[in-house]
């Protein structure tokens, strides 16, 4: 599954560390370390929550669609 790889690229894009994305879900780190390596079984709830997170859809994380955007989040693409 596809989701492993993208919450951690997006993690990473950040520069956060593991345990302070874990803080922010209020997971351990060694749970999140988990998921990210697809050893544990990510609830939709917690799907919700990363994608919250990072300003992305569960869609996106689930590899259904490219677009890093939000639902119901335009970008600005004026030429000002």
């Amino acid at each position: 599954m596809v989701v492993y790889k993208r919450i951690r690229d997006l993690r990473e894009d950040k520069d956060l560390t593991q345990r302070e994305l874990a803080n922010y879900l209020n997971v351990s780190q060694k749970s999140y370390s988990r998921y990210e390596r697809g050893e544990r079984t990510i609830t939709p709830e917690m799907l919700s929550k990363i994608a919250t997170f990072h300003e992305t859809s569960v869609d996106y994380l689930l590899e259904r669609t490219d677009d890093k955007t939000a639902y119901g989040k335009k970008e600005n693409h004026s030429n000002r």
